[in-house]
């Protein structure tokens, strides 16, 4: 399916396509976070943008105005109007997914319909991914969801697809200051942010859903999210006891240094989107005036909770922000923006190297979705599922990393992009085996 669209997609449209605002496609959905964001401005917009991720690339604001967005809703309507409809909608998932650095992909927000369809695909063998779906914790709702939690696991986890986590959203973001800070925003008395879902109320909720064996995946950005989180692991561990749990919390923008510790004591797992972790100007403009310096110093301690012994993973939180893995390592590596848009570290004692970030893109996201004793990593007995990059990232500058080009993933032993010519090219696109 995914051949059979990109076949009728042509240059022209394109080339209109190129044209959409991410400027437009971020405010209306709400996040400041990444320039580059492909997000539309609806649901009909933001599925078939992921579509056309991987084929149209980065997209800057070349034009700015309305127009250009419905004008490629309509474009990519008509291209897929005789396909299935649930392939409509993952097929975009799938796209970037193969062609990029990636085979176990965790989607941090699912419903119903995209469980479906998740399933849909993978029955008739066609998901080319092993997914790991959040389920959304609704915050004006209470532990009465946990029931339907417990259907969504049993219904939906077999083959390629695992339903076993919970997403909770705990807080804002720094930009528009709605992360949830211990002290308040610089220059603004008593703004400490937003959370979600009130701290001990998270106690509670996190310890039942521990004891029902779900792993639970937090969204927390400012400091006081962050150790609110911690507190209801450690309140659910007091409860119910070490286990197995691999909890995580994702993004972790800014720390209390008091926090860092806490990550290894209690088997948490740090998830960092490094993507974010330089002077780019949602953070010169509209993060740091906001800091006082020694608050500042702890923006994205990548390096310290790595030096702490916690588990660090890595993550893409695409579709805000690319999914490509490789610029996120380049990142990690030099705190400098992967399209050359800074020239000096930023905070440059947090961070890592290479085999760090390796790491965490690999055996430790693996860890994250229970899938290291399989795979993440190349050893006997485990799977093959793995990619073929056409540069060795050892022998390059750091700084020209992420202009690596996958020729092959296999998952499975099996090509899901490209193929063994190693041309980056799939089948009948002009490869030829060897």
């Amino acid at each position: 399916y995914a051949r059979q669209f990109l076949e009728r997609m042509e240059k022209p449209d394109v080339d209109k396509i190129e044209g959409i605002c991410p400027a437009i496609a971020i405010r209306q959905k709400n996040s400041v976070r990444n320039p580059r964001s492909t997000v539309g401005t609806t649901t009909e917009i933001h599925d078939y943008m992921r579509l056309l991720y991987a084929r149209v690339g980065r997209t800057f604001c070349r034009q700015c105005g309305q127009e250009v967005v419905r004008e490629t809703a309509e474009i990519v309507a008509r291209r897929l109007g005789d396909l299935p409809v649930d392939t409509r909608v993952m097929i975009g998932f799938q796209i970037p997914v193969v062609s990029m650095p990636a085979s176990a992909p965790k989607d941090a927000s699912v419903d119903t319909d995209a469980l479906e369809t998740y399933r849909a695909l993978d029955e008739r063998g066609a998901l080319t991914a092993r997914v790991v779906a959040s389920l959304w914790w609704e915050r004006d709702k209470g532990d009465e969801q946990i029931a339907g939690f417990l259907e969504s696991r049993r219904k939906y986890t077999k083959g390629r697809l695992r339903a076993t986590t919970i997403k909770i959203m705990q807080d804002g973001v720094m930009e528009v200051q709605t992360a949830a800070m211990l002290e308040p925003y610089k220059g603004k008395p008593g703004a400490r942010g937003l959370e979600m879902v009130e701290p001990e109320a998270l106690k509670k909720y996190v310890t039942r859903l521990d004891k029902e064996g779900f792993q639970v995946h937090f969204h927390a950005i400012g400091d006081a999210a962050i150790r609110h989180c911690l507190d209801a692991l450690e309140a659910a561990r007091r409860a119910n006891g070490p286990r197995d749990s691999r909890h995580h919390i994702a993004h972790l923008e800014i720390f209390n240094p008091a926090d860092i510790p806490r990550f290894r004591a209690l088997g948490v797992v740090a998830n960092f989107q490094p993507l974010w972790a330089y002077a780019d100007d949602y953070m010169v403009k509209l993060t740091l005036p906001f800091l006082e310096p020694e608050r500042a110093r702890w923006l994205y301690p990548i390096g310290s909770l790595t030096r702490s012994g916690a588990i660090v993973a890595f993550g893409s939180d695409w579709s805000v922000s690319s999914a490509n893995p490789l610029e996120e390592l380049e990142v990690a590596v030099t705190r400098m923006g992967s399209q050359g848009e800074t020239k000096e570290s930023f905070i440059p004692e947090e961070r890592i190297d290479l085999p760090e970030a390796l790491a965490a893109f690999t055996i430790n996201a693996a860890y994250v979705n229970f899938q290291d004793d399989k795979t993440g990593s190349i050893e006997p007995g485990k799977l093959a599922d793995l990619i073929v990059l056409d540069r060795n990232l050892f022998t390059i500058k750091p700084e020209a990393i992420s202009d690596a080009k996958v020729v092959l993933t296999l998952l499975g032993g099996q090509p899901v992009h490209g193929d063994f010519s190693l041309t980056g090219k799939g089948p009948g696109e002009g490869a030829t085996g060897r």
